[in-house]
């Protein structure tokens, strides 16, 4: 990809990361996702899973349906999905189900990663619609927020 087209990634993925230190402000897993239409941002989301007790408040997930909302449509053609972590199962799921066009994520997840580390739903020939993948958008500053909130957590234990 062109340093031109990555920079173009960057304030977008700067979103997210400022929606994963919501989510690490009230000690939930630092996970932020922003939905983009053209060059605006039409829907945020963080991880609240701890908060809410419900396995559903991915980042994703909340992202989406705000988007969504937004667009009063099911639907979000042409719109592109900025994470910090990439997606699990469910969120990849999601993501595929909503004709999301791309995914731009930060880190890599060796446990759940579902846009190609552990497999890869988002671009399956079997489903309905496939989703382009950028991975390793400013993955240091993504993976180091998740890393010293393990450390943290750990360390607490």
């Amino acid at each position: 990809m062109s340093e031109a087209l990555w920079e173009e990634h960057l304030p977008f993925m700067k979103a997210a990361i400022e929606e994963a230190q919501k989510a690490e402000a009230i000690r939930e897993v630092p996970i932020g996702a922003v939905v983009v239409l053209g060059s605006e941002i039409i829907g945020r989301g963080h991880n609240v899973r701890e908060t809410t007790r419900d396995p559903l408040a991915h980042a994703e997930l909340i992202a989406i349906k705000q988007a969504s909302e937004h667009l009063e449509a099911w639907r979000l053609l042409n719109c592109r999905l900025y994470v910090t972590l990439e997606p699990c199962p469910m969120c990849a799921g999601a993501i595929v189900q909503a004709r999301i066009s791309q995914v731009v994520f930060g880190t890599p997840d060796p446990k759940a990663g579902c846009a190609g580390t552990l497999m890869n739903l988002l671009q399956e020939d079997r489903f309905n619609h496939r989703v382009e993948v950028i991975g390793g958008v400013m993955q240091q500053e993504c993976g180091t927020m998740l890393t010293q909130f393990f450390r943290k957590l750990r360390g607490k234990e």
